[in-house]
């Protein structure tokens, strides 16, 4: 048997190195129209007023939202971003596969450390084989609150796009999170007392609230339509920490693309994306010309946590409405029903539907079997600390989170990317556990022995070409919740999810193995879990964390070291000249 797996062994990595080979001759091929875009980001301190109050906001280009970025498939992207502000800084291109191009992805203290104020750095890549919707964000601190934009991955140019229909104009819509104060000051002041950080004072379609909030109307974000007409709506959560409806009124939404892949179209009356997702829709003018409100508000599994309960709205006004031709807003949209905030059968029900478009590659034999537990945590009030004032948790303890039980701690000397490089020692061991360190009920009643994590840097070896199933479980630990977990550098099939705890005796019967969706962040059903599926074909080091940025700053995020292959094909690139040094 031992010499069967020898030449099984042997024939995987042939078979990699000539995946690599047509990869590199299917790339050449697609040079010949490829573009290179040059932008430069400066990031600035702006005014920005919202909700009646102005107040100065990190921005790029002096932009809120920053500016949209659009590409073709194929292109390469070259940003020099400037700090000009008084923070640390770093932008993440989020779901780019950035294939041996670590060095640009982006997490502070991950794959570089931070452009100091008055500092540069140049992120240089190319978007190879995907298409759709992405976005980039500030991935420091909480400054991701203002600092983001879209990322549009056009076809390769001359080629349609694959629906039945090409769309007439295209409109991103992209949802965040709006802090009546300095989101810096926010989550200082959260890790200050251990507890919850102060929710949001708005949503905002497009940097804007709407409507429905004080001092807002007059800059209500206003999306074309005419009768007949269909059109795209790319749909980005950039949200900070809560998971979001969105729907249009009287429109059903033909999905057909999330985080840059295409999927089988289907058709729904409401979208749930979590912070991070995108979704591309189409939309038809088929109803009576006037306005229409397009409506996002929280989709909130935790229980008992506070949250924003507001609702954000923009207008879909159709051209030939008497309204749009005389330049009116007294004629009041029409407002669109909303699912309840815990509504998760309808989330369920969304999430469920989506089956990929594209050719199957889903691995079907496993090299790596994981299984990580995701969750919250408490820990005790240390000793030395004030127990009013710095551990104002439940009980007075202080919040954490984990994977595995292992809350994650950046460094801050080195980048986790450049000590593996460089072969440093001390900044981070690979004994993260590939299981839960203890079995139990993880979402029932949890001992609070459990409640308390282990701090520490701890990544996963993978080899080059692996091929991974990892289940993902929420657990009850504090509360359970809808956790969307993003991994940088890849994008994964999810071929199944569930409630409960996962059997993996009974469970690997609803694996879909046919067309599962190819998504770069999945929504862990709260109380529930998914099992997600991918090729480590990418060398580097690549987070893989919660995009609730409350949990990622308590912890709950992990690595993957992945090595290198054989050749340069298969390995990373060297470290670009003007790396910023911690």
């Amino acid at each position: 048997m031992e010499g069967f797996d020898n030449i099984f062994a042997i024939n995987h990595r042939l078979s990699l190195f000539f995946l690599g080979l047509l990869l590199l001759l299917a790339s050449a091929l697609s040079l010949e129209n490829a573009k290179t875009h040059s932008h430069d980001f400066v990031i600035q301190a702006t005014p920005v007023k919202r909700l009646c109050k102005t107040q100065n906001s990190i921005t790029v280009n002096g932009m809120f939202p920053g500016p949209t970025l659009e590409v073709n498939n194929g292109d390469t992207l070259v940003v020099n971003v400037v700090n000009k502000a008084k923070y640390n800084v770093t932008i993440h291109w989020h779901g780019v596969r950035q294939m041996r191009t670590g060095w640009a992805d982006g997490p502070e203290f991950v794959t570089q450390c931070p452009i100091r104020p008055g500092g540069s750095y140049t992120y240089k890549f190319t978007i190879q084989g995907q298409e759709g919707t992405l976005w980039w964000h500030a991935h420091s601190s909480w400054l991701r609150a203002t600092v983001y934009g879209a990322l549009i991955v056009h076809p390769k140019e001359g080629s349609p796009y694959p629906f039945s229909k090409q769309p007439k104009r295209e409109t991103a819509i992209v949802l965040g999170e709006w802090w009546n104060a300095n989101p810096i000051d926010v989550v200082r002041e959260a890790t200050r007392t251990g507890g919850a950080p102060n929710v949001s004072d708005a949503y905002t379609v497009n940097g804007q609230p709407g409507d429905l909030y004080n001092c807002s109307s007059q800059d209500t974000v206003i999306v074309p339509i005419d009768s007949g007409e269909t059109n795209l709506l790319r749909v980005i959560n950039s949200a900070l920490n809560q998971p979001l409806f969105f729907t249009v009124a009287n429109h059903k939404l033909t999905v057909v693309g999330a985080d840059a892949s295409y999927v089988k179209p289907f058709t729904t009356s409401v979208l749930m994306l979590g912070p991070g997702q995108t979704t591309d829709v189409l939309i038809s003018g088929d109803q009576t010309p006037s306005r229409y409100y397009m409506a996002a508000r929280a989709y909130q599994s935790a229980q008992n946590a506070p949250f924003d309960n507001t609702t954000t709205t923009a207008i879909l006004e159709y051209k030939s409405s008497s309204c749009a031709a005389k330049n009116c807003s007294a004629n009041k949209p029409i407002m669109p029903p909303l699912p309840a905030y815990n509504d998760t059968a309808t989330v369920t029900n969304f999430t469920t539907s989506f089956k990929s478009a594209d050719k199957n590659l889903v691995p079907t034999d496993i090299d790596e079997s994981l299984f990580f537990t995701i969750g919250l945590g408490l820990n005790p009030c240390p000793s030395n600390f004030n127990k009013s004032s710095q551990c104002q948790g439940p009980n007075g303890t202080r919040f954490t989170a984990s994977m595995n039980n292992v809350s994650f701690v950046l460094p801050s000397n080195f980048s986790l990317l450049q000590a593996h490089h460089q072969r440093i020692q001390g900044v981070f061991t690979t004994d993260f556990p590939a299981n839960p360190p203890r079995k139990f009920d993880y979402t029932g009643n949890v001992s609070r022995s459990l409640f308390q994590p282990v701090a520490g840097t701890r990544l996963y070896n993978l080899k080059y070409g692996s091929r991974v199933q990892l289940v993902l479980q929420d657990t009850s630990i504090v509360t359970p919740e809808n956790h969307p977990i993003h991994l940088h550098g890849y994008d994964f099939y999810i071929i199944a999810q569930g409630f409960g705890n996962y059997n993996p005796r009974t469970d690997p019967s609803k694996f879909n193995l046919v067309d599962p969706p190819l998504r770069n962040t999945v929504a862990v059903p709260v109380n529930g879990w998914a099992v997600i599926r991918f090729v480590a074909d990418n060398p580097g080091v690549w987070l893989m964390h919660c995009h609730l940025d409350v949990h990622i700053t308590w912890g709950l995020a992990t690595a993957f070291l992945v090595e290198n292959g054989v050749g340069e094909l298969q390995s990373i690139e060297s470290p670009p000249e003007d790396l910023p040094l911690c």
